[in-house]
């Protein structure tokens, strides 16, 4: 479905990633003429022969073939299409340069770094510009594909509401079908319940649909088989989307093994390269971190000692990704034993949601104080990031005690790694109930990006400058 009515949209990528690849291809010759760098440039041995374009294409053509950067699934969201022709770029570069090697082993190497950079920018360019062009006009210019579906529960509004947000592709909804009375006429999500499922046939033929999407809860299974047995004779494909959203933590996935569809609900959230990119970013700048920070913790290992009587060091245990339990890291603030004391300070408020962090909390010490409203606390988690328990963005972990209270959908932030920051630390920190941590941890998860991380890492740098709700 999605790749029938994207078919023009992939059409005109495809055809630009070729040109700007060809493109780049020449002015990178051109730059490598014109800029002063590297040795000096001789022709015809290190420039560009005509063969090579053809070699580029074809490789261009393959891997973005191969790595998905024409599969709409990958291409929706643009954070997703960026990562994708980013990976698919690096690696047909990589695949054009063994290529050279074999054949054109001469050709400047300056000259195959401007090739990249440029394809690279001017790929990215032309998809924005393809993506913006298409959602402006392309609801007047594309021949649309109705959708029908039927089901106006929580499921079917949802599945109207992501058919509205990808409409300049092609699907356009013309309404539900419904056996409730009392939606029979009611405008949901944006679209009208046309009437009851018996009325499919009718409504089809009305409207001049194309696809049906049942999405019926999984005690009506006899009713939608009835329903595609009925629709036999009509010219119409049929999509089935499962109830099965309190059940999936985010991305459900499909598999075919031996002619039997697999749904799961369980599978990791990030992707192979996502896992990939997010541990070398972690490992990159935690190691780095604790480079530039050493002398600082030092420091304030010292001043922690003097101050009060304990460790310096607070090791407490957490919940991380999947539940597992693991030892974290932080500067003492507290008191030796503080944590014998919490049970006194711990309570709930009016809608019965556990709070046990406060801003007078009588545990504190002098310098923890100072080191919690500077979040200098933390800094000794840049070693739980190294062993990979932890992540520098991410759900902060939680105590056993308060997951044991959880309610099942908010497991769903066990997902991915815990973070030394989040999304709910840099749009409220401690100011914020405990029980809306869940939902801030749930936005992030569901539109993690590296970008979205690095947006995160720079917005926590303001946030702890100005000490908003650090306590």
């Amino acid at each position: 479905m999605l790749r029938r009515s994207s078919a023009r949209y992939i059409l005109a990528l495809y055809i630009s990633d070729v040109i700007v690849t060809v493109s780049s291809l020449y002015l990178a010759e051109s730059l490598r003429k014109i800029l002063p760098y590297g040795r000096p440039f001789e022709l015809p041995g290190g420039g560009v022969y005509p063969p090579m374009y053809l070699i580029a294409a074809l490789i261009w053509s393959v891997l973005f073939i191969l790595l998905s950067a024409y599969d709409a699934k990958h291409i929706l969201r643009t954070m997703d299409e960026i990562q994708t022709v980013v990976a698919a770029v690096a690696v047909s570069a990589l695949t054009f340069g063994g290529a050279l090697f074999f054949s054109y082993r001469a050709v400047s190497r300056l000259l195959v770094i401007y090739f990249f950079i440029l394809d690279l920018c001017g790929i990215l360019v032309l998809r924005v510009f393809w993506r913006m062009v298409f959602k402006s006009l392309g609801r007047k210019r594309a021949p649309h594909q109705g959708v029908l579906i039927v089901g106006a529960g929580d499921v079917g509004r949802e599945v109207a509401r992501v058919f509205s947000d990808h409409g300049w592709m092609g699907l356009q909804v013309v309404g539900y079908l419904d056996d409730d009375p009392e939606k029979q006429g009611e405008i949901l999500a944006g679209y009208p319940v046309l009437g009851p499922v018996e009325k499919a046939g009718n409504v089809i033929r009305e409207h001049e649909v194309s696809e049906v999407v049942i999405a019926l809860p999984l005690r009506a299974h006899r009713e939608q088989a009835n329903l595609v047995v009925n629709l036999y004779d009509l010219n119409v494909n049929i999509k089935v989307v499962p109830d099965l959203m309190p059940l999936a933590y985010f991305k459900t996935t499909i598999e075919e093994l031996g002619g039997l569809p697999f749904v799961g609900l369980r599978d990791p959230v990030l992707d192979v390269i996502q896992r990939a990119v997010k541990r070398i970013f972690d490992l990159a700048v935690s190691s780095i971190g604790l480079v530039v920070a050493s002398p600082l913790m030092a420091l304030l290992a010292l001043i922690i000692k003097l101050d009060s009587p304990g460790p310096v060091i607070f090791k407490q245990e957490r919940v991380g990704e999947g539940g597992r339990i693991f030892e974290m890291y932080k500067f003492r603030t507290m008191v030796q034993d503080a944590e014998k004391l919490l049970p006194k300070l711990m309570e709930h408020d009016p809608e019965g949601h556990l709070i046990y962090k406060h801003k007078d909390d009588p545990r504190i010490t002098r310098i923890g104080r100072f080191l919690r409203r500077s979040s200098l606390d933390e800094l000794p988690q840049l070693f739980n990031v190294l062993k990979g328990e932890m992540s520098l963005v991410g759900p902060r972990p939680e105590l056993p005690f308060v997951v044991e209270m959880y309610e099942p959908w908010q497991r769903k932030r066990f997902a991915v790694r815990p973070g030394i920051t989040g999304w709910w630390q840099v749009t409220g920190r401690g100011d914020k109930p405990q029980h809306l941590h869940t939902d801030d941890d749930l936005y992030y998860i569901a539109h993690y990006s590296l970008l979205l991380d690095m947006q995160i890492l720079w917005k926590t740098v303001g946030t702890v400058l100005k000490g908003k709700g650090a306590y």
